[in-house]
């Protein structure tokens, strides 16, 4: 049974870091691509950032360019996300995903399953 847990959310002051972590299990986590998505009250989710299974390709939205990094540590087989300069338009549940294939996919439907999510909030 494959299982996606994250962790690390919480509150953080506008400006302020945060380092999100996707423990993944029940499968070969190498072999797949991960990603991390995002949905904010009254908005469609969305795909922050994608590392592909081998770990040498990413992908980040525009918005999140320069200030997130995405990285995977496949010998504790967790993925991370680590956010600077955090700001309000940050804020939200925050998921992670693994892929069906090891190159990372756009659509949300190529990931075959997902964390329980983990909340972020920005106080200005």
């Amino acid at each position: 049974q494959v299982q996606l847990v994250e962790s690390g959310g919480g509150l953080v002051q506008a400006g302020g870091s945060l380092r999100l972590s996707c423990a993944a299990s029940g499968r070969t986590f190498s072999s797949y691509a991960m990603g991390w998505f995002r949905q904010a009250p009254g908005r469609e989710r969305e795909r922050v950032a994608g590392i592909s299974g081998s770990g040498r390709s990413t992908y980040y939205a525009g918005s999140v360019k320069g200030r997130f990094t995405i990285s995977r540590d496949d010998t504790k087989n967790t993925m991370y996300l680590q956010m600077n300069s955090l700001g309000a338009e940050h804020a939200a549940v925050y998921y992670c995903a693994s892929a069906t294939v090891n190159f990372i996919p756009a659509q949300a439907s190529r990931y075959d399953y997902w964390g329980q999510g983990t909340q972020v909030t920005v106080s200005s």
